[in-house]
């Protein structure tokens, strides 16, 4: 922190107005102090930005640059290079202007003497508590490069697996709102001047046929009342999920659902392991790595669960009492851990459970595409069918009348 202070000098008897850099306001004063002055006031100072750091809002820092920043920061630290100036380096490499910044002024806040953890805390947005957690272990264990590098790996494996899962997902969306654009299309321009020559015969038209009709004049007529239902329902869903019974719903939902729902209970349960193993490797405590899980894992459904198992681990119960009971819960996983846990290895169970159902993913994403391709492939043949009996078969009874 950048404070501006007002002091005099007792040799001098002269009031002078000098910046200092601190990590607070306490070691600010006791920097004054020492440089023999009687402090007058002292107010915080905001720090100069350049241009870059002007617009580093606009740079959001990534899932791979933090890969990349825990990779090269354990290399230098097993290299021996001196924490400050191992920052000091990765901020010259860092092309993100953001993430740049930040980790600029960890290296000050390093270098006035605070603590690397609480450095990193400053910034909950980019360093979630299971990074600080387990830095913080580091620091205490001494093992901060090996923390380090055990980091980048996790954070490897997570961000290859999301990787995999968005790209599965580009094709079936790209295909899906293609054919809700061509859709719209379809029944605001074309639909009408088809069914325009069917109304003019008067002849009596086929159900399908007076369904499609008044579903084109519907959206023709009132296409801005349809923008309108659309942007508020995006806008309320939005501000739903915000709320705690809003995201309970949709935490709720997201594993229900018919097709998805086991792929989102198979990444929740790997975060779980994988985090909860991570910690509890590195040295935190089984209530505090437990914690810092449920806020990693991200869903209600699972955090309740977790919640219901810090109760029952203060209590001197085990992990596996809680989990056995739920039923969101795979009951090998439950077992496993509960055995890991009479054993002593709990570590290695939680490791090879991550470890088997990161595979489960991977096949199940595999299975999915194969799956999603022919189920666009019978929607669009039925879209079409549907267009043939209301439209050309109409035409055809027409012709054929004649």
């Amino acid at each position: 922190m950048l404070f501006e202070y007002i002091a005099i000098d007792q040799k001098t008897g002269r009031k002078v107005k000098v910046d200092v850099e601190a990590i607070d306001r306490k070691a600010a004063e006791q920097s004054i102090e020492e440089k023999g002055l009687i402090l007058v006031s002292l107010k915080q100072k905001k720090k100069a930005r350049d241009l870059s750091s002007s617009i580093a809002f606009l740079n959001r820092v990534k899932a791979k640059d933090l890969v990349i920043f825990s990779r090269q920061f354990s290399v230098m630290l097993k290299a021996t290079v001196p924490v400050v100036k191992a920052l000091r380096i990765l901020v010259k490499q860092t092309k993100n202007p953001k993430f740049k910044l930040v980790l600029s002024e960890i290296a000050d806040e390093v270098d006035g003497g605070m603590k690397l953890s609480q450095a990193l805390s400053a910034h909950p947005k980019i360093f979630s508590n299971f990074f600080v957690a387990m830095i913080e272990s580091g620091e205490t264990s001494g093992r901060l490069d090996e923390v380090l590098e055990y980091l980048a790996d996790q954070q490897e494996k997570s961000y290859d697996l999301m990787s995999k899962i968005k790209g599965a997902m580009i094709y079936p969306i790209f295909v899906v709102s293609g054919l809700i654009v061509v859709g719209i299309v379809m029944m605001v321009a074309v639909i009408p001047k088809l069914t325009a020559v069917l109304q003019e015969t008067g002849g009596e038209l086929p159900m399908s046929t007076k369904i499609l009709i008044a579903t084109s004049d519907f959206m023709s007529g009132y296409w801005w009342l349809l923008a309108i239902i659309t942007l508020v329902l995006i806008v309320g869903g939005k501000y739903a999920v915000k709320t705690p019974a809003g995201k309970a719903y949709r935490d709720w939902l997201v594993i229900k659902l018919p097709i998805f729902g086991k792929l989102f209970q198979k990444i929740y349960l790997v975060r779980l392991v994988q985090s909860l193993g991570t910690l509890s490797s590195g040295g935190v405590s089984l209530v505090k790595a437990l914690e810092i899980t449920s806020h990693v894992v991200d869903n209600s459904v699972y955090r309740k669960i977790i919640e219901q198992t810090i109760s029952e681990v203060d209590e001197g119960n085990t992990i596996g009492s809680v989990f056995i009971q739920s039923k969101n819960i795979p009951m090998m996983a439950s077992y496993m851990i509960s055995v890991g846990e009479q054993a002593g290895k709990l570590e290695l169970v939680l490791e090879k459970l991550s470890n088997f159902y990161t595979r489960e993913i991977d096949n199940l994403v595999a299975n999915l595409v194969s799956l999603i391709e022919p189920l666009i492939m019978v929607v669009l043949g039925l879209a079409v069918g549907v267009m043939v009996a209301a439209i050309i078969l109409p035409m055809y009874n027409l012709a054929s009348s004649f």
